[in-house]
C-alpha cells in the first residue's frame, strides 16, 4: 500500500476520534483502531513515516501525528 493512502486513512480515523473531549484518550483510541484493523506492514509503514518526517513537513493531521508518535509501539 502506498504511504499517501495510509496517511489519508490515518487522518480519517483521527478526524473521527479527535472530537472526543478527552484528547489523550482520543489519541489512544486512534492508535488502538490502527492496531486492531491495520496489518503489521501498514503499521510499520506509518510508524516509519512518522519517525522519518518532521511534524511540520508531515501530511498527517497534527493530532494523528502526535497520536502515532506517542502511542504506536509495533
Amino acid at each position: 500500500m502506498e504511504t499517501k493512502n495510509l496517511i489519508r486513512m490515518a487522518n480519517d480515523i483521527g478526524n473521527f476520534f479527535k472530537s472526543y473531549p478527552d484528547k489523550e484518550q482520543a489519541k489512544q483510541d486512534t492508535v488502538s483502531h490502527i492496531q486492531k484493523f491495520w496489518g503489521p506492514d501498514m503499521r510499520v509503514m506509518i510508524k516509519e513515516y512518522v519517525t522519518q518526517t518532521s511534524e511540520k513537513d508531515s501530511q498527517l493531521d497534527q493530532f494523528v501525528f502526535s497520536a502515532i508518535s506517542k502511542y504506536l509501539k509495533d
